[in-house]
C-alpha cells in the first residue's frame, strides 16, 4: 500500500504540476477560453490510463500458468525501465519545467488553436497516467494484494491533487528539486521491489537459474497478515524468502541508480529557480 501510495502521489504531483502551470499561464495571458480544452486532454489521458491498467489485468487474467509470469516478469522490466527514466527525467527537468511547458503551450496555441492545447496537455499527463498504470500494476502484483495497492494509489492521487490545486491557487511554493529527488530515492527500492518480483517470475518458468537457491529467507519474521510484512511488502515490494539472484538484481539496481541520482553534477548554465511559484508567469 504504501509503495503504491508513493507511486500515485509522486506521479500525480507530475501530472497536477503540469495541468496547473497550463491553467495558470491561460489564466494570465487572458486565454480562458482554451482552459476547457486542456481538461479535455487531461480527462482523455486519465481515461487511456485507466484502459491501460484494465487491459494489463485482463491480459494477465487470461493468460495460462505458463504465460501469465512471463507476462509478468516482462511488465515488471518494462515498469523498471519506465520509473527509472522518469526519476532522472524530472532531476533534469525540475527547474525549467515551468518555462518549458510555458514556451510549448505558446506554440500550440499559436500554431494550432484549442485542438493543440488539448493534444498538449493530453500527451503531458499520459505520459505520467501510462507510467502510473503500468508501474502501478507490476508493484500490485509484486506484493500480491490488490485491494490495499488500489487503496494506496487512490490515495496518493488524491494527495496529489490537493497539492495540485495549491499549486494553482499559489498557495504553496514547493522546492520541486528537493521534493522530486526525495521522493525518487524512495522509488528508486519500490523500483528494486519490482525488478525483484520480475526475476522471481522468470526463475519460475526457468528463463532465469536459482530459483530454489534462497539466500534469504525471513518467513520467521516477516509474518504475513502482520504489520511488519505489510509495511516491508508495500514500501518495499519484498517477499519472506528471497533468492541469490533477486537479492543481486535488488541490490545492484539500488546501488547504481542512487549514485547516479545522488551524485553532484555542476551544471554550466544558470537554472531556474528551483521552487514551484507560478508567481513569475507574465500577466497580459
Amino acid at each position: 500500500m504504501l509503495g503504491n501510495f508513493l507511486i500515485g502521489l509522486r506521479e500525480g504531483i507530475e501530472a497536477a504540476l503540469v495541468v496547473s502551470i497550463l491553467l495558470t499561464y491561460l489564466v494570465r495571458t487572458n486565454r480562458h477560453s482554451l482552459i476547457r480544452f486542456v481538461w479535455y486532454g487531461v480527462a482523455a489521458a486519465a481515461a487511456v490510463s485507466v484502459l491501460i491498467a484494465v487491459g494489463l489485468e485482463t491480459i494477465s487474467s487470461d493468460l495460462s500458468a505458463t504465460l501469465e509470469p512471463i507476462f509478468a516478469g516482462v511488465v515488471s522490466f518494462v515498469a523498471v525501465g519506465f520509473v527509472t527514466w522518469m526519476i532522472f527525467w524530472m532531476k533534469r527537468s525540475a527547474r525549467t519545467i515551468s518555462a518549458d511547458l510555458r514556451n510549448q503551450l505558446d506554440s500550440a496555441a499559436t500554431s494550432g488553436g484549442a485542438l493543440a492545447v488539448a493534444s498538449m496537455a493530453f500527451v503531458a499527463v499520459l505520459r505520467e497516467g501510462a507510467e502510473t498504470a503500468i508501474f502501478f500494476w507490476a508493484a500490485a502484483h509484486a506484493t500480491g494484494n490488490s485491494l490495499a495497492s488500489v487503496v494506496g494509489l487512490v490515495l496518493g492521487l488524491a494527495t496529489a491533487v490537493v497539492v495540485g490545486w495549491a499549486f494553482y491557487r499559489s498557495a504553496a511554493t514547493v522546492n520541486l528539486a528537493k521534493f522530486f529527488k526525495i521522493t525518487g530515492i524512495l522509488l528508486v527500492f519500490v523500483a528494486a521491489g519490482v525488478l525483484s518480483y520480475g526475476i522471481h517470475e522468470f526463475q519460475e518458468v526457468g528463463w532465469l537459474p536459482g530459483g530454489s537457491n534462497v539466500l534469504v529467507d525471513l518467513s520467521g519474521v516477516l509474518i504475513e497478515g502482520t504489520f511488519l510484512a505489510t509495511l516491508v511488502a508495500g514500501l518495499f515490494n519484498l517477499k519472506p524468502t528471497t533468492t541469490t539472484l533477486q537479492v543481486i538484481g535488488y541490490a545492484a539496481y539500488s546501488v547504481t541508480v542512487l549514485y547516479f541520482l545522488l551524485r553532484n553534477k555542476v551544471s554550466p548554465t544558470p537554472a531556474e529557480p528551483k521552487s514551484a511559484d507560478l508567481s513569475s508567469v507574465p500577466s497580459s
